[in-house]
């Protein structure tokens, strides 16, 4: 049975999220709590499996808690809860970096009433959550070597770096943060990113990493004239392309795997129009967003790289890229800000 500590400052919400997932088979509220100061007295006590976060509560608010949390080395994942109006959405962005599992939007504001909307995200996610922190626990015991993780393998390609695609979904965030902050801010070529997220949280996601970053980072915009040493992130709600115009190219069609963005289709776009000068990433994630499109890049004759699995918070996007056969370069997290520029700055093969 998952424990459940659900904390947010409306006694409302409290009780509707309890119900929720006190109705699933596998899951029970261990209690609540009403601020952050309340989380830290009751967590020694309740020991629980998942937190549910809300951001924004009096006393002590979600970063902050999460910042508490970490300065006493409790180590419990917490989903965040957050509104997409106000400063929702750059606040959540703050408690990812903090250390959060993952969010869920509230669909109509602090006070939800239709909260029951995402009461199967919430579902999947506590699951995702809790599973995550029995590997990482098992990874401790046990410091055996992975007999099923695959080897870098060796890149192949006639041309240079003209452009990076980057795919990435649960966990993208912090994965994304570590990546783009270490690239110079001459690197010489565009880099588009697809991060599963919902529409508001985008362009809080790209402003917090332009803040951080020495290349200029910025939600993409229907026709916008693609440029050297920027990164465009994909709004949710739309799919990003980019074209042989060298512009970028939003649209609402229909969902693919679930989701709206989907790297599939820069992916695939990005190939037509970069060719052998393409070089991809698929990060952390659920699913397998990103595959057909490896795939694509490759028989255009790019570069493709997917994280290794001892960094993925979930493996399951780079699994399905590797399990193509496409993928080049297997790298852990840290190292494919070194893969990304030895590949862009080289001479050629």
């Amino acid at each position: 049975m998952i424990e459940v500590l659900v904390v947010d400052d409306s006694a409302l919400m409290r009780r509707i999220i309890s119900d929720m997932i006190n109705h699933e088979d596998n899951m029970h509220v261990a209690g609540t709590a009403k601020d952050g100061e309340e989380l830290l007295d009751k967590i020694e006590t309740l020991r629980p499996d998942i937190i549910t976060l809300d951001v924004e509560m009096p006393k002590l608010n979600g970063i902050d808690a999460l910042f508490e949390m970490k300065k006493r080395n409790i180590d419990i994942p917490v989903i965040v809860l957050s509104s997409v109006t106000s400063k929702g959405p750059m606040l959540t962005m703050q408690c990812l970096e903090a250390g959060a599992f993952d969010f869920i939007p509230k669909p109509s504001g602090e006070i939800s009433l239709d909260i029951s909307k995402v009461k199967a995200e919430l579902k999947e996610k506590i699951n995702l959550a809790y599973e995550k922190s029995l590997s990482s626990k098992a990874c401790v015991t046990d410091n055996k070597t992975d007999a099923s993780q695959p080897e870098k393998k060796k890149y192949i390609s006639a041309g240079r770096i003209n452009a990076v695609v980057i795919a990435a979904s649960t966990g993208g965030p912090r994965a994304l943060y570590a990546i783009i902050t270490k690239l110079p801010e001459d690197l010489g070529v565009p880099v588009f990113i697809v991060q599963h997220m919902p529409e508001g949280f985008t362009k809080a996601f790209a402003d917090r990493l332009n803040t951080n970053c020495r290349m200029k980072v910025q939600e993409a915009c229907h026709l916008q004239t693609i440029e050297k040493n920027n990164v465009y992130v994909a709004p949710g709600g739309y799919h990003m392309e980019v074209k042989a115009d060298n512009k970028i190219h939003l649209n609402k069609e229909p969902s693919v795997w679930g989701v709206r963005p989907a790297a599939d289709r820069l992916f695939s776009s990005a190939a037509e129009a970069y060719g052998s000068g393409l070089l991809s990433v698929v990060l952390t994630g659920m699913g397998k967003d990103g595959a057909k499109g490896t795939e694509d890049v490759k028989k255009a004759g790019g570069i493709t790289i997917s994280e290794d699995k001892s960094t993925c918070i979930i493996y399951g996007m780079p699994k399905a890229a590797y399990d193509t056969g496409m993928v080049d370069v297997v790298s852990p997290l840290d190292m494919i800000p070194q893969e990304i520029l030895n590949l862009v700055y080289r001479d050629g093969i």
